[in-house]
């Protein structure tokens, strides 16, 4: 059932964050079993793999990307026959699974860093004497004194130290860490901080500048991402990756400063695909849509391989909200399932939820609400599987909106107008016709505010973000909402067409 090598090239990978997807033994917190338990949804779903966000050992001071032991999974998560259960049966679905690997920084619980806070073996993070002027991710400086009275850089909370790439024993530990996990039947790994590994020799100052250094990633390079160095990392690690059968993959959350950077991470001798974030971030426009995709099939075609699609994931805003409502989610939904490369989807949009914008202030968990002020914790809200009671879960780590009873699983499920039905539809179309995943990308002319894709001869893609329905001749094969009684489409409405 998982014959094909080149999978990764098409495919469409469920993104779970396990503490928000699904609670096995009721203590409100997702785990494992719980992925396990619901693995017949994604089968449904009719997604190739899924993405679990880190399940292991951790304190939970940046939910599960503050790592304390990379090799064995959290108690709130399970145990690694739980991992192992998990793997055995989604491999028998047809599913594969990719984990998050999170090698920039670590927990400060973990076994190396309470050594170095203990004087001992410090080479293994970066410590200095005096701190220079590089910021957090998260708001504020980038340097923590400890008590002997040296500094230690951490790009993100003060609980995740950034680890010394230039320390072979760091090198040697993480390629270990890709065969632990590789041996253990994964099938690929999302690469976290992709482009932070390395830093500037002699760790300059950034100088001043206006606004957050970290959005910097302009037309320079901030000493601490995407230097060159980077890169022989991942020619480390490709031969690990090609070693074993079945089309073991890496994918890069690589925010560089132009495409032919972000190029540099993809190709036969490093990773296989790069996310591409612009697409998450255009407005809901046309022309705004179309000059992303153009740019980053040209980032594709720099380096041979498929791009991928993302609308939401864990540290955005959920694309219900982001574009203005659950029509104009649905229509972007359509339009990225119809793009040539892989497609990422994120736990629970396949339900069009919304993002929680009002949770308490107190019940927020997100490091950088905590440092600045910005919260991800609405996009991370547990989702719901019931339609009464508890929705699926006791006492959630984060409280479910109860309006959502009405898009839980359950009250979808036998909807043949809900979005949990359109995205199965579309991923049923989609392995019906390959040339949806693959193929070739032909822009036809197209009124105003409408975008028109021919993806296969015959097969085309409509997205109507105008004020005005439009016309399009041929059998309608999918829309995201209803059509006109003229059998026009309306504003906020992305259909398949075949003519």
């Amino acid at each position: 059932m998982l014959g094909n090598d080149d999978w990764w090239r098409d495919a469409v990978v469920y993104q779970v964050y396990p503490r928000s997807f699904a609670d096995a033994d009721g203590d409100g917190m997702g785990d494992l079993e719980g992925v396990r338990e619901r693995l017949g949804h994604l089968a449904d779903l009719g997604v190739d793999a899924v993405w679990l966000s880190p399940f292991y050992t951790s304190p939970m001071a940046d939910g599960g990307y503050d790592v304390a032991d990379y090799r064995d999974v959290d108690p709130i998560f399970g145990t690694l026959a739980d991992f192992d259960a998990l793997v055995a049966e989604a491999h028998g679905k047809g599913i594969r699974v990719i984990v998050d690997l999170v090698p920039n920084h670590s927990s400060d619980q973990h076994p190396w860093f309470q050594q170095a806070l203990r004087g001992e073996r410090r080479d293994r993070y970066v410590f200095r004497d005096k701190p220079n002027d590089w910021e957090s991710i998260f708001g504020g400086p980038a340097w923590t004194q400890v008590a002997d009275g040296q500094w230690y850089l951490h790009l993100f909370a003060p609980e995740q130290p950034d680890l010394n790439w230039e320390n072979p024993e760091v090198r040697a530990e993480f390629r270990d860490v890709l065969r632990f996990w590789l041996d253990r039947g994964v099938d690929g790994f999302r690469i976290d901080v992709a482009h932070g590994m390395i830093k500037a020799d002699g760790l300059p100052d950034v100088g001043v500048k206006e606004g957050p250094q970290a959005e910097m990633l302009g037309d320079e390079i901030v000493p601490y991402f995407d230097q060159d160095g980077v890169h022989d990392i991942y020619r480390e690690w490709r031969p690990i990756l090609d070693s074993y059968p079945g089309g073991r993959m890496a994918v890069a959350e690589a925010w560089v400063s132009s495409p032919e950077r972000l190029a540099r991470y993809v190709g036969p001798d490093e990773l296989h695909q790069a996310f591409n974030f612009e697409f998450m971030m255009a407005d809901f426009h046309a022309k705004s849509f179309r000059t992303v995709i153009e740019k980053s099939l040209k980032e594709a075609e720099l380096v041979g391989a498929p791009t991928t699609w993302v609308l939401s994931n864990h540290d955005k805003p959920r694309h219900v909200t982001r574009h203005g409502g659950l029509a104009r989610a649905r229509a972007a939904t359509l339009l990225m399932l119809a793009l040539p490369g892989s497609a990422y989807l994120y736990n629970g949009e396949e339900l069009g939820l919304p993002e929680v914008l009002d949770l308490p202030d107190e019940l927020r968990q997100d490091p950088a609400f905590k440092r600045r002020g910005e919260s991800r914790d609405g996009c991370r809200v547990p989702i719901p599987w019931t339609s009464s009671g508890d929705l699926g879960w006791r006492d959630p780590w984060l409280p479910i909106p109860p309006a959502w009873a009405s898009l839980s699983a359950e009250a979808q499920q036998d909807d043949p107008d809900s979005t949990l039905n359109l995205y199965r539809a579309a991923l049923r179309l989609r392995k019906r016709h390959p040339a949806l995943g693959g193929g070739t990308l032909k822009w036809l002319d197209s009124p105003r505010d409408v975008l028109m894709i021919e993806r296969d001869p015959g097969l085309v893609v409509v997205l109507n973000t105008g004020e005005e329905p439009v016309s399009v001749p041929g059998e309608v094969l999918l829309a995201s909402g209803p059509l006109a009684a003229d059998g026009a489409i309306p504003p906020d409405t992305a259909v398949w067409v075949q003519r």
